[in-house]
């Protein structure tokens, strides 16, 4: 099956996950490379579910189909399709009454994040949420460094302006360490999040 990015580029399963800047319902295969962030915070958000800690769910990515195959007058087999923009961001739900909205990227440059893997659309619809008062950030992981911070929406904005206004186009390492939450990785849940939510809540 053939499936198209927006831009028109064919999806290539080997394609490393930080490299598009578009999200990704299909899996990833890094061989030995361990989990995926997605598939960590996946994990981490069913995770908090079964213990009815927290209800966050993936968005899914809509999918146009432009070509069917009816080998069977019972099965369908979708021969070719393209992956629509999205509108908004990765992740969104509800803890502890507050509303919840991120976005997830990796990244395989150990010295700085590329805001190339940010659009624009994303930007403004943090910039909505937080208007409205919810919790909005971004999770960042080096994968390199098998590194992972928190960085709230609010800083993300602000370096997105500094490129917009001809600063740099990315975000150093040493400020996202000095702007952000770092997460470490453990058992259950892989990536718990929410300890740095708790926080967040508790200087509002």
């Amino acid at each position: 099956m053939v499936f198209h990015y927006p831009n028109g580029r064919k999806y290539a399963s080997g394609t490393k996950y930080g490299d598009l800047s578009t999200s990704r319902p299909l899996q990833i295969n890094y061989g030995k490379r361990g989990m995926t962030l997605e598939e960590d915070l996946n994990e981490s958000n069913q995770y908090y579910l079964s213990q009815s800690i927290a209800v966050v769910h993936k968005k899914p990515t809509p999918i146009q189909i432009v070509d069917v195959h009816y080998p069977k007058r019972s099965a369908a087999v979708i021969k070719e399709a393209y992956f629509k923009q999205a509108s908004t961001t990765d992740y969104n739900g509800v803890y502890k009454g507050k509303y919840l909205d991120f976005e997830a990227k990796e990244t395989r440059n150990s010295t700085s994040f590329p805001l190339q893997n940010v659009h624009e659309h994303q930007i403004l619809h943090m910039e909505q949420v937080l208007r409205q008062q919810g919790i909005a950030f971004i999770i960042i992981r080096f994968a390199t460094l098998e590194e992972i911070y928190l960085m709230e929406a609010h800083h993300l904005i602000a370096f997105w302006n500094r490129m917009l206004s001809g600063g740099r186009k990315s975000i150093t390492k040493q400020e996202v360490e000095s702007t952000s939450y770092k997460i470490p990785i453990t058992f259950q849940p892989r990536i718990d999040y929410i300890k740095v939510i708790d926080k967040l809540i508790a200087k509002e």
